[in-house]
């Protein structure tokens, strides 16, 4: 409770600041209805702002308020329309996942004086997905307890078998269209990433944890640093777009028959697998030699599978 009180007043500050960034003077009565809290709440937010050294004055009579002192060296263009509209993107996607409205709120307040920027952005982004209704309470429960720095436990649900999980949680992390939690895994000693679709009974322990040293976390060096099977094929042009889409112009050459010489370096084998499954008879895998030999019988015993149950 303490970590989301502190948060919705950090929220708060931010939009305070944006209003006296935006207008001239703005009156207590007036933040105190638009943030929805008492005067005293509002007094205190401006001490506390005065603390962080951004000097406040406030100026009694008809045209009076608070107000930036005059003077001091504050760049007011600190939050031009530019740098407000890349903020409201990226709260634009935080919302797009968050079960609750805290993110539309402080778009509203950073947007105020300013109401047309939140229908003029030419940026949207949406990091949902089919799971919302599921991910957005995994990923609530784990921001919580990195900002408590208390460690979660869990059910993960890996190609390589299920198991149960006790991290100590550092990053919530979006990428390759996926979410993951980025933490120290005390089954296995070291640093993990792990992906909330296959998170099952996820729960926040009590136990606290000491921040250990760690490394700096890089996306793709965590996901490829043990890249090591070059996977070459053979795949139909028509296919052209989804080899652009998933790796890239530079993955595949034109042969003189127009078929596409695809190269790229996978980390997991039966990831290599699916993937060449997925392409039908459209794809032909070269090399690695074994692993094609791998498709070749599992290839067979699908058609078994499938001819059995014909005859």
């Amino acid at each position: 409770m303490e970590t989301e009180a502190a948060v919705i007043k950090l929220d708060r500050l931010i939009g305070i600041l944006a209003l006296l960034l935006q207008r001239e003077t703005i009156t207590s009565p007036e933040l105190a209805e638009r943030f929805e809290v008492s005067r005293r709440t509002i007094n205190r937010d401006i001490e506390a702002i005065c603390k962080a050294g951004i000097p406040l004055v406030t100026t009694r009579g008809r045209n009076g308020g608070i107000s930036i002192m005059e003077g001091y060296t504050i760049n007011k263009t600190l939050l031009t329309s530019s740098d407000l509209q890349a903020l409201l993107t990226g709260l634009q996607g935080l919302d797009s996942i968050a079960s609750t409205n805290r993110y539309q709120q402080l778009m509203e307040k950073l947007s105020a004086g300013q109401a047309a920027l939140l229908n003029e952005r030419s940026i949207m982004v949406d990091l949902s997905s089919w799971y919302k209704l599921s991910l957005a309470p995994k990923i609530e429960l784990i921001q919580r307890a990195i900002n408590a720095k208390q460690k979660v436990r869990f059910d993960y649900h890996a190609p390589a078998g299920d198991s149960r999980r006790t991290i100590e949680p550092y990053l919530l992390v979006f990428q390759w269209s996926s979410w993951y939690v980025w933490g120290y895994c005390l089954k296995r000693n070291d640093f993990r990433l792990f992906k909330l679709n296959r998170i099952n009974r996820l729960s926040c322990m009590e136990e606290a944890y000491t921040p250990r040293e760690r490394p700096s976390f890089q996306a793709g060096l965590v996901y490829f640093k043990g890249a090591s099977i070059h996977a070459v094929a053979i795949v139909d042009p028509q296919m052209k777009w989804r080899l652009i889409e998933e790796f890239g112009v530079d993955c595949f050459c034109e042969r003189e028959d127009g078929q596409l010489l695809f190269q790229f370096d996978f980390v997991d084998k039966q990831n290599l697998i699916g993937w060449v499954f997925s392409f039908g008879d459209r794809i032909e895998l070269m090399e690695p030699v074994s692993i094609r030999d791998e498709i070749i019988d599992l290839s067979k015993k699908i058609l078994s599978r499938y001819e059995k149950h014909d005859t």
